[in-house]
């Protein structure tokens, strides 16, 4: 029989994914107020990935 494995979280984008949404962000605004929320939880997703990965790195060695 197969199964399929669900995550147990939500998804996590990588450091090179958050990265990319962050420049989206910012190459697309246009005037008016600056969307700092979304900045905030992109930095915040793009901290958390770095981290992630420092520690499989670090784990691998």
């Amino acid at each position: 029989m197969n199964s399929t494995l669900r995550p147990a979280g939500p998804a996590r984008p990588s450091a090179a994914e958050a990265n990319e949404a962050i420049r989206y962000l910012v190459e697309s605004w246009v005037d008016g107020d600056w969307p700092s929320e979304a900045y905030e939880f992109l930095l915040e997703q793009w901290a958390n990935a770095v981290r992630a990965e420092d520690v499989e790195v670090a784990a691998a060695q």
